[in-house]
């Protein structure tokens, strides 16, 4: 089963309406995302929570690293740069953090408030290589603006 998109997304916005607490949002958001595809092994964010610093936020799947320095891995790299990181083949990534062993592919986008900070990066990882195509970067990308941007 892969994500329906357009489905997905009207889903999250009905489902948070009038919401702006930005952990109720995020946990809401994993919620749908981790069980809208099989591909997504692990679904979460890490938010910003002191300069250079990412802690594990909401999410869904096994545990997860519970800090990442923006120095280190797929999500640091993501919140370093502000650029999606899309990852075919986690082992060939230099310095990735293997929070869960299982993990082949990564997919990484930053999380911007609608003042353009960094709040966060949504980190999805998949226990298939090579899970992730442009368009779910694209689509996720368009989520998370109309959930954090509104």
């Amino acid at each position: 089963m892969q994500v329906d998109y357009p489905t997905l997304a009207k889903t999250i916005a009905a489902l948070i309406e009038g919401e702006r607490d930005e952990v109720a949002l995020m946990a809401t958001l994993v919620c749908e995302l981790h069980h809208s595809d099989d591909r997504f092994d692990w679904t979460g964010f890490y938010r910003v929570t002191a300069p250079g610093l990412l802690k594990i936020g909401p999410y869904q799947g096994g545990h997860g690293c519970l800090q990442i320095p923006f120095d280190k891995g797929v999500c640091g790299a993501a919140a370093r740069t502000g650029e999606v990181q899309l990852v075919p083949d986690v082992e060939a990534f230099p310095g990735h953090i293997a929070c869960a062993s299982s993990t082949r592919s990564e997919l990484v986008l930053p999380v911007w408030n609608r003042a353009e900070e960094l709040i966060a990066v949504l980190d999805i990882d998949s226990d298939q290589p090579d899970a992730f195509m442009e368009t779910d970067a694209e689509e996720l990308a368009k989520i998370l603006a109309a959930t954090f941007q509104r």
